[in-house]
């Protein structure tokens, strides 16, 4: 895996608490209950074995996994345009102007990408249509419905 992952240091921290956990608690906790399922006796119909032996080999996957993305992690920066004026970029936490109602959002890596508390994705319509701009820009993103014109408020 060679792609650039890119993460906020929020989103960094919270793959590290869970690489934590899972090297530290939980990978334990399974490989006792594998020694524990093992002592049991005939291995071929202990139910117990079968299923630490495959929690043990999804959780090393997930190990592996995560030890990959650190590998290739790119912290998100601040942009600043050439005039001084700031820039929503990954990272940036902004506030959109639809028909009067504003919204907040923050731009983020797909990875850490959740409509549910808004954070959209460099790569979603919106995302794309979002970086490079400033204060007062308008963003204009094609919906199903037809387009959407947005306005930018604030960018934190």
């Amino acid at each position: 895996m060679d792609k650039k992952i890119y993460l906020t240091e929020e989103g960094l921290a919270d793959l590290k608490r869970e690489y934590d956990e899972l090297v530290n608690k939980k990978r334990p906790e399974i490989l006792e209950s594998l020694s524990q399922a093992r002592n049991q006796g005939d291995l071929s119909e202990n139910a117990e074995y079968v299923s630490a032996k495959e929690d043990l080999a999804f959780m090393d996957g997930r190990i592996d996994e995560l030890e990959e993305m650190f590998k290739n992690v790119e912290i998100i920066k601040e942009k600043i345009s050439a005039s001084g004026k700031k820039l929503i970029a990954l990272g940036s936490k902004f506030i959109l102007e639809l028909e009067s109602k504003k919204i907040s959002f923050a731009l983020v890596g797909e990875l850490e990408a959740n409509p549910e508390e808004n954070k959209i994705s460099d790569q979603s319509p919106l995302g794309k249509a979002v970086i490079n701009k400033g204060i007062g820009d308008e963003v204009t993103v094609e919906a199903p419905a037809g387009s959407v014109v947005y306005k930018v408020i604030d960018i934190d």
